[in-house]
């Protein structure tokens, strides 16, 4: 055998070696592997330069799957903002109960944001104003031809979605809070108005000739039904709703110089309106 044959060998024993140590070190380290324990985090590929020597190790990358880097899985918080609801809407109300003869028709606008607590519960802050006109028997009473009572509640209102996968579905809603009423009494009374175009004239509309207000609790139970929106890629999540409550108002009773006097204000509103 010449001397470069010999040298040639001797110098590709150590790595030939090294290569079948590399080799049972590798297979004795998948072996030692817990049964939970994936053999592609433990793997490591060995690399050789072009001389045929050994040149690095390289861990191979982790097995499939998203994380945070430390193997753990990404949460959602429930402040995120797809659990974020918003609702609007607006209808009318009529007074029911011992407010019938105290109250007629009126109007009333509902707003209100909060959270998806699950697909089936939601809970939400609600503002609504009222508007309801007063019978003329009753402003006849204290001198006047009209009125009004304005109702301000702000309420808490959890809403259960009955079928929250069906794109028609129902819900029950109730709550509580604080509400606000004012009641007006209105007559027509002649008022002087100028003008730097028209001079100075007198004309007639209706003046506030007395009110009074009260602060309460109250308390609204109803039930409403929904149409999910599809959206632009069909996953949509605003539903139309449209519901009914009732609504019970602990007021305090009106003063001696009505008939029938009566503590209470009860109502039905209802609403139509978009949610997300």
């Amino acid at each position: 055998m010449s001397s470069s044959a010999t040298m040639s060998l001797t110098r590709r024993v150590p790595l030939l070696g090294a290569a079948v140590l590399l080799a049972v070190l590798s297979a004795g380290a998948q072996s030692s592997l817990s049964p939970n324990e994936s053999s592609s985090t433990s793997y490591q590929i060995a690399a050789f330069d072009n001389d045929g020597a050994l040149a690095s190790l390289y861990p191979a990358p982790a097995a499939g799957g998203a994380g945070n880097g430390d193997g753990s899985t990404m949460k959602h918080s429930i402040f995120s903002m797809s659990n974020i609801a918003v609702e609007g809407g607006a209808g009318f109300n009529t007074p029911v109960g011992n407010a019938g003869p105290f109250l007629t028709w009126g109007g009333n606008f509902t707003g209100g944001a909060g959270l998806h607590i699950t697909k089936r519960i939601s809970v939400l802050a609600e503002y609504q104003f009222a508007d309801d006109k007063l019978p003329g028997a009753m402003a006849a009473a204290v001198g006047g031809t009209g009125g009004n009572a304005h109702i301000w509640s702000f309420t808490l209102d959890p809403v259960i979605d009955l079928m929250p996968k069906w794109k028609n579905s129902a819900y029950v809603t109730g709550g509580g809070g604080f509400y606000r009423k004012v009641t007006s009494f209105t007559s027509p009374e002649d008022v002087e108005e100028c003008s730097p175009f028209y001079g100075c004239g007198i004309f007639t509309e209706n003046g506030v000739i007395g009110h009074y207000s009260s602060n309460q609790l109250g308390a609204n139970f109803g039930f409403g039904i929904t149409h999910r929106l599809t959206g632009v890629y069909g996953d949509g999540s605003a539903k139309l709703f449209a519901e009914t409550r009732y609504t019970y108002i602990a007021s305090p009773r009106y003063t001696p110089a009505f008939t029938n006097p009566v503590g209470t204000t009860e109502v039905i509103p209802v609403t139509l309106g978009i949610r997300w």
